[in-house]
């Protein structure tokens, strides 16, 4: 690839710096090198998530995530060799290295030919009160961010990542929603729609989808904005045997005090503006077709009590921590932000 050198960092680079550099590459690797091209390691969107399910502070060094003997190639290795290496050992990417072993370039598996039949379940009926007047007369999910609707860039997304079988639950001014997408055919897929006389929730709307022919069903709110990789989601749910899994992200919150830590009268220390974090819900999700299969018909059933009611039936539910772009469109400051941002998903 042409742009291989954006994805070097130096040994002394940070956590942090690693995951910016995995982000602004957008080939879910970072490559570790010396100042003399040396390769010492690299970073992959795998060795990032198991990092943040370990807490690893984003300060820590590069060194304490990275894989320290990645697979390398030799450089003239036939692009085929290189192919068959990577399906033999899963990988998608592979530094191209010299006799000094330093980089030279990266070899990548295109992964999106590779169609995938799960069905992706888009949330789309909310009302959209908090940004009236937009919504008066558009749906949420249809407000136009970087010269189309966020529900496209989103359709966009998933089929940059090989699925194709959509089903858009409707409900506020459906039409509109219905007339700009039809049944698929401008973007090859298949779309569907479950219209829903009354708001079911995340979760209730569910229970209305098409067989899922024994395959997990992806989730995904209708206002999102992110550049996760929904096949290494997917992945990464089978992996792990899980009956469901929520992706979400660390959020932080800086509290723009002092903060006092007193035993009675006594003081004990002052903080300078802490910050606070938190793991929160991305609103994207991996459900097995089981779980789908048990949820009542036509109820309303939101996804938070849907994972906890399995979570207390001692079902594995997963985390899938995201380090990806990602924006929540649910208020005004959030869609002026996203025109800003629009950039980060092209």
């Amino acid at each position: 690839m042409s742009d291989w050198k954006k994805l070097l960092i130096p040994p002394d680079a940070s956590f942090e710096e690693a995951i910016r550099a995995l982000d602004t590459g957008g080939m879910r690797i970072a490559l570790v090198a010396g100042g003399d091209g040396r390769l010492l390691g690299t970073v992959t969107d795998g060795d990032v998530r198991r990092a943040l399910l370990q807490h690893t502070p984003f300060s820590e060094p590069v060194s304490r995530i990275m894989n320290r003997t990645p697979r390398t190639v030799p450089i003239g290795t036939p692009r085929e060799d290189v192919v068959a290496i990577m399906h033999a050992h899963s990988l998608l990417q592979v530094p191209i290295v010299d006799a000094g072993f330093r980089v030279v370039g990266l070899e990548t598996l295109i992964e999106a030919g590779q169609r995938l039949d799960n069905w992706v379940f888009l949330v789309a009926g909310g009302f959209g009160k908090r940004l009236r007047p937009l919504t008066d007369d558009l749906p949420k999910p249809m407000l136009p961010v970087g010269g189309k609707p966020i529900l496209e860039t989103i359709l966009d997304s998933f089929l940059r990542c090989g699925f194709h079988r959509f089903c858009i639950a409707i409900h506020y001014k459906a039409e509109v929603i219905k007339a700009h997408f039809g049944t698929g055919e401008r973007w090859n897929a298949t779309i569907r729609y479950i219209e829903e006389d009354e708001p079911l929730g995340t979760a209730g709307a569910l229970s209305l989808l098409p067989d899922t022919g024994g395959l997990p069903v992806m989730v995904m709110n209708g206002d999102l904005l992110t550049r996760v990789n929904f096949r290494d989601l997917l992945r990464f749910h089978e992996q792990h045997g899980a009956a469901a899994t929520m992706a979400g992200r660390h959020h932080h919150y800086q509290v723009p005090f002092g903060v006092i830590d007193a035993e009675g009268a006594q003081v004990r220390r002052v903080v300078e503006k802490p910050i606070q974090s938190w793991l929160v819900n991305a609103g994207i999700y991996v459900i097995s077709a089981e779980v789908v299969r048990r949820i009542e018909r036509g109820q309303p059933l939101d996804m938070p009590d849907l994972l906890d009611a399995l979570v207390r039936r001692g079902e594995k539910v997963c985390f899938f921590p995201i380090h990806e772009y990602w924006l929540d469109i649910g208020q005004m400051s959030d869609f002026e932000r996203a025109h800003r941002d629009i950039s980060e998903l092209s």
